[in-house]
């Protein structure tokens, strides 16, 4: 916040005139992405008859980038200015949107060029999410960060939905091909939005600039040596393994297995996402009353279960079965990423928040190649349903390291910030002591 900018009632974010661009931006943002998430794949299987392996290939190239620059990414970021970096990873996606559906309409499109734009926009969505998550804290007052959270999250859901569904109508009234201009002109509304944000991150101080290799160690001992970070990134990895597995061959197997046209599954698909915008509202509520960790153990290991009705998704009223089980998924995804944004904002150094960001997402991300790579393999090795059964049962197994971790033990995450890392070289501690439940 600017020293400017007049005193604002806590809570009342609404007045907050940057978070407002930044919240729209970002808002909108997610809105395109969505659109792209389901035109990317309509556009493969439609247009250019791709196999599901080719599909699965589209979706693994998406997060690629996270193992290949997420860790270097981090340091980067804790050393440069974070709103510079989000300007130019949107203008970057704006321009390789726009070359795909030029390069259909003359004739010139191949699943080689769809790859490439993937793989680079996945590259400029790295610097743009880590800057972003690292940018978020100073521009919010400590005891807003909560609500800013679930306000971002929250939006994010509903701008999923809409997005999704207006994608599938887009698809079938002009073609997938053009949902990639509805998400080109998100980009654009994006890059402006945070181009008219008044906060400036303060003069960072001067501080001896050491090898890149030993700044990313220094993230990655953070992440392993803390016990809290230690869980919720195993967690997330093993969660985007089993969620990335079955979503990669969502679209295949609505369409080809259940026999769906391109409308309705935006529609299914809108429907069952609506369970975020549930789950961001929720989160805060439930916290207030059972507790941060317990209710992230109720929304990350309860609401998984029912990912178990989606391979039993059928024609007619089996449709609702898919609804009902992305629904609760999605529900419990959402709200445990609420709770654990605001926590690694209250609990992280700000000077470290980049290279934790980067190196927790380097190990959730990294999995989601893999896991959009093993569903084309098993869609393609056992069938489309078969495939779904194996990695929809992946999703409740993997909340069993919540089970066996501090969450499980304790009411709430901690609340204060962790004790200062030691000098490089020297593994990060955990400084809270978990508070019997």
């Amino acid at each position: 916040m600017n020293p400017a900018d007049p005193p604002r009632p806590v809570g009342l974010l609404r007045r907050h005139r940057d978070f407002r661009l930044l919240w729209f931006g970002e808002t909108t943002g997610k809105f395109g992405s969505s659109v792209t998430s389901l035109a990317m794949p309509l556009i493969a299987v439609t247009t250019l008859h791709a196999s599901t392996l080719e599909v699965s290939l589209l979706s693994a190239a998406g997060w690629l980038p996270w193992l290949l620059i997420g860790l270097p990414v981090g340091v980067w970021v804790d050393r440069m200015r974070c709103r510079p970096i989000m300007i130019a990873a949107s203008a970057v996606s704006l321009v390789l949107l726009l070359s795909v559906p030029t390069a259909a309409h003359a004739g010139l499109l191949t699943m080689a060029q769809l790859l490439l734009v993937v793989l680079v926009t996945g590259a400029a969505g790295v610097f743009f999410q880590t800057a972003y998550t690292a940018y978020l804290p100073g521009l919010l007052d400590p005891a807003d960060r909560a609500e800013g959270n679930a306000k971002l999250h929250g939006s994010a859901s509903a701008a999923q939905i809409v997005g999704l569904g207006s994608g599938g109508a887009i698809a079938q009234l002009l073609g997938p091909v053009n949902g990639l201009l509805a998400d080109a002109a998100t980009f654009l509304i994006s890059l402006c939005a945070t181009a008219r944000i008044r906060h400036r991150e303060p003069v960072r101080e001067a501080a001896p600039r050491r090898a890149l290799f030993r700044e990313i160690g220094e993230g990655l001992r953070l992440v392993a040596g803390d016990a809290w970070f230690r869980s919720l990134t195993l967690f997330g990895a093993c969660s985007n393994l089993a969620l990335t597995g079955y979503q990669t061959i969502l679209v295949v197997f609505l369409v080809r297995e259940v026999g769906l046209d391109s409308g309705l599954v935006g529609v299914l698909v809108a429907a069952a996402s609506s369970g975020g915008i549930v789950g961001a509202t929720l989160a805060r509520r439930v916290a207030a009353r059972i507790g941060t960790a317990r209710t992230m153990l109720l929304f990350e290991s309860g609401l998984s279960l029912p990912a178990l009705l989606i391979p039993l998704t059928g024609r007619g009223t089996g449709l609702a079965l898919y609804v009902l089980g992305a629904f609760g998924v999605s529900a419990g995804v959402v709200g445990g990423n609420v709770l654990k944004s605001t926590f690694q904002q209250h609990y992280c150094p700000p000077e470290l928040l980049g290279r934790l960001t980067a190196s927790s997402a380097v190990l959730n991300y990294g999995t989601i190649p893999v896991g959009a790579l093993a569903g084309g393999l098993l869609g393609t090795a056992l069938g489309l349903r078969p495939a779904m059964w194996i990695l929809t049962a992946g999703v409740p197994l993997g909340s069993l390291i919540l089970w066996f971790s501090p969450v499980r033990r304790c009411r709430d995450l901690p609340t204060e910030p962790m004790a200062e890392p030691k000098p490089p070289g020297t593994p990060a501690v955990a400084a809270a002591v978990p508070v019997a439940g």
